[in-house]
């Protein structure tokens, strides 16, 4: 049993070592085999992606006119309300006082306002049948406008208390989502508080605000003889959320600044998005993304170029499959996985698009297709396994691992 215990060890050590001649589960590159593609142009599609933060179309802040406590909040946070809905109570006590204090000053004004009337009426009758003389007249009459004067005022003055009154009552000055309420009952608030009430806001159709260079602009503006041209061209724009998804409704460019930040050279732009489903909410943040087509372009995979002192080079193979490690020049927009070409490789050219660390300038390949390179991957990432096994079972066996 001990002989065949050692036999099956000596078979497996063969086999290990026969194994380790392939280079521990890699491929045999030793012929300088290199995945090699031939430069095709075709047609595209860029994504280029801004910043951007999400507002609705309009958010009011809620500020109350009127100083007290607060009595009642009439609302929730994400409560959608209308035009008018009651959102807050402030105390009112002092007002409502006002407000009788001025009805009692109306009160009296008018019944001064009556004697008066009769006052002048009589004198009138008086100075008619020559009892009494313009002096006497003039005078009712003077009483009777001050009286007039006096129920205009009082009137006024009623008409202001109920106003200062209402103002305790606060209300929704336009439809929407209702924001954060940072006042609870008890709260003190003035006109002059830090904080708003709360937010109310428009959220059917959001606004989306992000920036793009003044070089960007500029271009925009030259092709399309305009800013409001190049607002009228500028493709839908879809936005992609915080959680990484994108957003199901497109969006359009509507608005542009016209004035450059001086502080970042950027140029503000709006785009609106409609919301029907509410899933967007004022104050979030996303991405805006571009779509910029182009045709007949060359597009080389990223994992093709190496970048020295951001410039782009490639490895070109020559006719005599030696390559040259050469610069190339590309769009500033890619998509994250490949590039546009605008200089250095042309329609029959070839690069090597795989494995480009092992190479170096002038070295000598022989191209294969990627579908070759990515076999010779997958079959030593397989001798690869079978090594691993073997290694186990040898281990076993000589008593090192149970």
């Amino acid at each position: 049993m001990k002989t065949k215990k050692i036999f099956m060890i000596a078979v497996v050590g063969a086999a290990l070592v026969s194994c380790g001649s392939k280079q521990s589960g890699k491929p045999n590159f030793a012929d300088n085999e290199f995945a090699v593609r031939t430069v095709e142009t075709q047609g595209t599609e860029l994504q280029t992606s801004y910043p951007a933060t999400i507002k609705g179309i309009q958010d009011v802040q809620i500020r109350p006119k009127a100083s007290g406590f607060i009595t009642k909040v009439c609302v929730q946070e994400g409560q959608t309300v209308g035009v008018g809905q009651l959102l807050f109570v402030i105390d009112n006590e002092a007002y409502q006082a006002q407000v009788r204090q001025a009805t009692a000053a109306v009160n009296t004004t008018k019944a001064q306002l009556s004697t008066a009337k009769l006052t002048y009426d009589n004198a009138k009758k008086l100075f008619d049948s020559n009892v009494i003389g313009q002096y006497e007249l003039e005078t009712a009459n003077n009483t009777y406008q001050t009286a007039l004067a006096s129920v205009a005022q009082a009137e006024a003055s009623l008409a202001s208390a109920k106003e200062a009154l209402s103002y305790c009552y606060v209300k929704s000055p336009a439809a929407g989502v209702v924001g954060s309420l940072p006042y609870k009952v008890g709260a003190l608030v003035s006109a002059s508080s830090v904080e708003p009430l709360t937010t109310v806001s428009d959220i059917n159709t959001m606004e989306v605000y992000f920036s793009v260079t003044e070089k960007d602009m500029l271009t925009m503006t030259k092709n399309a003889k305009g800013l409001s041209g190049a607002i009228a061209e500028y493709p839908a724009v879809k936005l992609q959320l915080a959680d990484g998804s994108i957003y199901d409704q497109p969006g359009k460019v509507v608005k542009a600044s016209g004035v450059i930040d001086p502080a970042t050279g950027s140029v503000s732009l709006i785009a609106r998005f409609s919301n029907p489903k509410h899933q967007l909410r004022s104050g979030g943040a996303g991405q805006v993304i571009i779509p910029v087509a182009a045709s007949g372009v060359v597009i080389i995979p990223q994992e093709a170029t190496s970048e020295v002192q951001n410039k782009k080079f490639v490895y070109i193979v020559g006719k005599d499959n030696k390559v040259r490690y050469s610069e190339i020049k590309v769009n500033p927009m890619d998509d994250g996985k490949t590039y546009i070409v605008t200089e250095g490789l042309k329609p029959g050219d070839r690069y090597v698009s795989k494995g480009i660390t092992s190479l170096s300038d002038g070295m000598e390949i022989k191209p294969i297709s990627e579908e070759q390179y990515l076999k010779k991957i997958e079959d030593a990432a397989k001798l690869g396994e079978k090594q691993s096994s073997a290694s186990e079972f040898a281990d076993v066996m000589s008593g090192k691992k149970k």
